[in-house]
């Protein structure tokens, strides 16, 4: 049975301010670098191993997939679905003000059609990300694993929608930096471990 590793990046100066940067475009930083090594290192001792890698096109994603796929000799295929929620005009506020001053997560959990100005909403995100996961899945589907590096909000939306069906669920998803999922969606979604970080 094929399984998709879904990997979020690793750390990033916004995670660190507490900045939300959805669509904003951000490198990581020295840790965030280590922990794509130590992901490496980690995912190429697995047995039988993965067979394939993805990412979204995010700086972000793309340094972790490549260090990844430099270990295991494998090109990352760049997916523009796999983006993360981006919230347009909110684009790098703090966490405590899109709380505070705009309500964001309590108005997009209760409507998720709700989005912000000249951003998405969830159910926007759900429309692209649940069908590329299972694109993916279907594409690779005799082989033992597939990598796919993307973020936590946008996998979070995926899998409320998956396994809750209803992207609102969202908020019950929490990633850490460089954390491992392993998904499975036939003969129905269900997740095997979530947001492993032992490897670190």
């Amino acid at each position: 049975m094929s399984s998709l590793l879904l990997l979020r990046h690793g750390q990033i100066k916004a995670n660190l301010q507490g900045l939300w940067h959805g669509s904003t475009d951000s490198p990581l930083t020295w840790r965030g670098r280590r922990q794509a090594s130590r992901t490496a290192r980690h995912i190429d001792r697995l047995d039988p191993g993965v067979r394939a890698i993805y990412t979204s096109p995010l700086k972000r994603c793309a340094e972790t997939a490549a260090r990844i796929g430099k270990r295991l000799k494998i090109d990352p295929v760049v997916n523009d679905d796999l983006r993360e929620y981006g919230i347009g005009e909110w684009e790098g506020l703090p966490f405590r003000l899109l709380a505070e001053e705009h309500d964001f997560v309590n108005k997009s959990t209760q409507n998720p059609e709700f989005a912000p100005p000249g951003g998405e909403s969830l159910a926007q995100v759900a429309a692209r990300m649940v069908p590329a996961l299972r694109e993916i899945y279907a594409r690779h589907e005799m082989d033992h694993q597939v990598l796919v590096v993307c973020h936590g909000a946008a996998t979070a939306i995926a899998l409320g929608a998956l396994i809750d069906g209803d992207p609102k669920h969202w908020t019950h998803y929490q990633f850490a930096n460089c954390s491992l999922t392993e998904l499975v969606l036939s003969p129905s979604p269900y997740v095997n471990f979530f947001n492993s970080t032992h490897h670190l």
